[in-house]
């Protein structure tokens, strides 16, 4: 007896293809997760800029040290051991009121930074590194700023890679060692490229965030943002230079659209060629803050930890064009 074709059920969608392909993507990202670490350069780098601007901090707030950061601070121990209580955090300046135990801990903070950005033991150095920064910024928030805000995220996260893999004293050291094998490995392999990529995930975040919250302002979204901030006197350091760039209202309005679309778009342009067409734009806005608003310490740490998107063909280029460079003559 004949069945009719007409009364038989639908067939579900040939669901192989659709499998096979999420397959070989699953395949290919736990590959390039485990397979060897990535952007080992990059993190190398990541090291040394944020330990030399906390270097740079601590040397340039050492004349104030006590006013600011010391037992004599408005911002006392005891006001700050409060906050901590609330919030979660720490510091070990507030360990003790006693000004010897401070100026201590000022220079055991300078020593782990000197020997993290040299990259020596960077396994327990990089997780001191990142007990100094947060400590050093969170004994007195009144005078933190984003850039030391993000300076501290990314201490914690580089505890978690192999930043002393290149440009090290531990990579010296290690050309005369075999290289650890097994587990150890991929161990170290999976939370290196996790961190790398968590670092890389809080880059976008900082920027999508800032042009998103940047399009629901009216000002922007009219074009004289820029000329309203070019008119602040707390960020006017050159006041001729704002007064001449003020007076271009049409630079400043695309100023301020680009400013925006670069910001919402770069997140998505991360894992193409486009992001090495945005990042140039981004740093030219930060030295454009730096200059015109006087925040070069936030502008400088955010160019620094922008070059987590440049490939490690790229620092090996550099690096041989410092090699190649002539030598000045005496």
């Amino acid at each position: 007896m004949a069945v009719d074709q007409t009364l038989r059920p639908p067939q579900a969608p040939e669901t192989e293809p659709v499998r096979a392909t999420a397959g070989r993507l699953f395949d290919e990202v736990y590959r390039r997760l485990t397979e060897q670490p990535l952007s080992l350069y990059a993190a190398a780098f990541l090291r040394i800029g944020n330990a030399f601007f906390f270097l740079v901090t601590l040397v340039r707030e050492f004349p104030n040290r006590h006013l600011i950061w010391g037992p004599q601070a408005p911002w006392t121990p005891d006001l700050a051991r409060r906050m901590f209580d609330e919030i979660g955090w720490f510091s070990v300046f507030t360990l003790s009121d006693d000004p010897a135990y401070f100026e201590l801990c000022y220079a055991v903070l300078f020593l782990v930074g000197v020997l993290f950005m040299l990259g020596w033991r960077t396994r327990v150095l990089s997780v001191l590194f990142a007990v100094a920064v947060i400590s050093f910024y969170s004994r007195n928030v009144l005078m933190s700023n984003g850039g030391d805000n993000l300076m501290a995220l990314i201490a914690v996260y580089l505890v978690f890679t192999a930043c002393g893999r290149r440009w090290s004293l531990d990579a010296r050291r290690a050309r005369t060692h075999a290289p650890a094998r097994g587990f150890r490995e991929f161990t170290v392999t999976v939370l290196h490229n996790c961190a790398m990529f968590v670092i890389m995930a809080q880059m976008c975040i900082l920027y999508g965030a800032a042009g998103l919250y940047k399009v629901q302002g009216e000002t922007w979204g009219d074009g004289t943002a820029l000329h309203y901030v070019l008119k602040q006197d707390l960020f006017r350091p050159w006041p001729a230079v704002s007064d001449f760039l003020d007076g271009h209202q049409a630079f400043l309005m695309i100023a301020c659209y680009l400013t925006v679309l670069v910001q919402v778009a770069f997140p998505f342009s991360v894992f193409s060629k486009l992001k090495y067409v945005l990042l140039p734009v981004l740093i030219g806005m930060h030295i454009g803050i730096a200059v015109l608003m006087a925040l070069p310490v936030f502008s400088a740490v955010m160019v620094l930890n922008d070059a987590v998107f440049l490939p490690d063909r790229f620092y090996r280029w550099a690096a041989g064009l410092v090699r190649r460079s002539p030598a000045p003559s005496s």
